[in-house]
């Protein structure tokens, strides 16, 4: 009992730093809500064709995969407290200059914005990896999970933010949603500020410690760890781009796809109050199998009708199979790396990750323009397959290296 409350104790210190990451993901999962909800439709009324509609939100996933490697390397040198203060500026910075595009009606200004918004969430997203390197062994998986339930709070922020908005400047429509954003992001600075992660600046030597990144990605539980992440965001964000305008050419409203991304964050984030302790129970391969499977059922619904149950209940099967599979898969990728290759190993997992959901995204509105709804959700079924058959090998591997290290 002492440990949990004496504030000297590392246990105590992880907590109190993984709370206030969990109110910064609070903040900060705001970002990418506010611009999926909205991001698609303001770019249908700024672009020249439909097929560049979401383009702003690809441009988004871009700004994210291209800013993980400099992030890290900002908070290497400088500390994850001062990377995470200037992560929040650029999302400040996204909101207004995505707001001024819309106002001056500018879809290269408005996409800059959704770049640096981009950049802001590539910070965001190293708040689960800060949690992990503050807790030990027993607590980083819960650690993971909590930050991840600020996610939850982020649903409902960015719904009501782009609710109360959408009204709100008629000759300028969702300017106001990323006005909410800039809000958003600037109330992050002074959470930033509470964090309290011991950090020394690397020395040369430090620099080049650990294992090639070559060596590192030779193992095959980091290469399917990192292929789990790949496939359960990447498949996720396809389908999630999509989904508005998708609604909205079945003639559902903006508030109908607004509220279907909401139940979609909400069980994105909700299961992690105890998604940690699945994994503490049950293993990260066999939770992260689950999370695949779910991703496919989901796409099975959103094949069986247009109805607005429909692609809500798709929309929620696949944030629950997304919030399994992906915090399995961020936690396998912490199994591979010794503390000084922790940077490192962490930003070219997000670099892959987010790069591949850059694709997904672009090609969201490509293949919805020119396949439909339907072939968009028939290409996920190949790859949920796929890296399905290649955890459940990992797992049968491990378990007989288990059986033969005990015999």
């Amino acid at each position: 009992m002492q440990r949990t409350t004496d504030p000297a104790s590392p246990y105590a210190h992880a907590r109190r730093n993984t709370f206030v990451l969990s109110s910064m993901q609070a903040l900060g999962g705001t970002n990418p809500a506010i611009v999926v909800a909205v991001g698609g439709l303001a770019g249908q009324q700024l672009a020249s064709r439909p097929e560049l509609s979401t383009l702003p939100i690809s441009l988004f996933h871009l700004g994210l995969a291209l800013g993980t490697i400099p992030a890290a390397m900002i908070m290497r040198r400088l500390g994850r407290r001062s990377g995470y203060l200037a992560g929040a500026t650029l999302g400040v910075l996204g909101g207004l200059v995505a707001a001024l595009g819309i106002y001056s009606d500018l879809f290269a200004v408005f996409c800059v914005g959704t770049i640096l918004a981009g950049l802001y969430a590539s910070y965001v997203q190293s708040y689960r990896f800060a949690a992990a390197d503050s807790a030990d062994d027993k607590f980083r998986p819960r650690a993971i999970s909590w930050v991840m339930a600020g996610g939850l709070v982020a649903a409902v922020i960015a719904t009501q933010a782009v609710i109360l908005t959408r009204n709100i400047g008629i000759t300028a429509p969702y300017a106001a949603s990323f006005l909410a954003l800039a809000g958003l992001s600037l109330l992050a600075i002074p959470l930033a500020m509470m964090l309290r992660i011991r950090h020394t600046a690397p020395v040369a030597r430090e620099q080049t410690a650990g294992r090639p990144m070559r060596q590192i990605a030779q193992s095959p539980y980091f290469v399917i760890s990192v292929l789990t992440g790949v496939v359960s965001y990447g498949l996720m964000t396809l389908i999630m781009t999509a989904t508005p305008l998708a609604m909205h050419s079945c003639g559902h409203s903006l508030r109908d796809s607004t509220l279907g991304i909401q139940w979609h964050i909400l069980a994105m984030y909700g299961p992690s109050f105890f998604t940690g302790d699945l994994i503490k129970r049950f293993g990260k391969i066999p939770v992260a199998i689950v999370g695949i499977v779910l991703i496919g059922i989901s796409s099975g619904i959103a094949l069986h009708g247009i109805t607005i149950s429909h692609f809500w209940l798709a929309l929620i099967m696949l944030g629950l199979g997304w919030n399994l599979s992906f915090i399995s898969a961020t936690a396998m990728v912490t199994d591979c790396y010794r503390p000084e290759e922790k940077n490192r190993v962490q930003a070219f997992n997000d670099l892959l990750v987010f790069g591949s959901v850059a694709v997904a995204s672009f090609s969201s509105g490509h293949l919805l323009a020119a396949e439909g709804w339907e072939t968009l959700n028939l290409l996920v079924f190949p790859l949920t397959t796929a890296i399905t058959i290649a955890l459940m090998w990992l797992y049968v591997h491990q378990r007989r290296q288990l059986v033969q290290s005990a015999g």
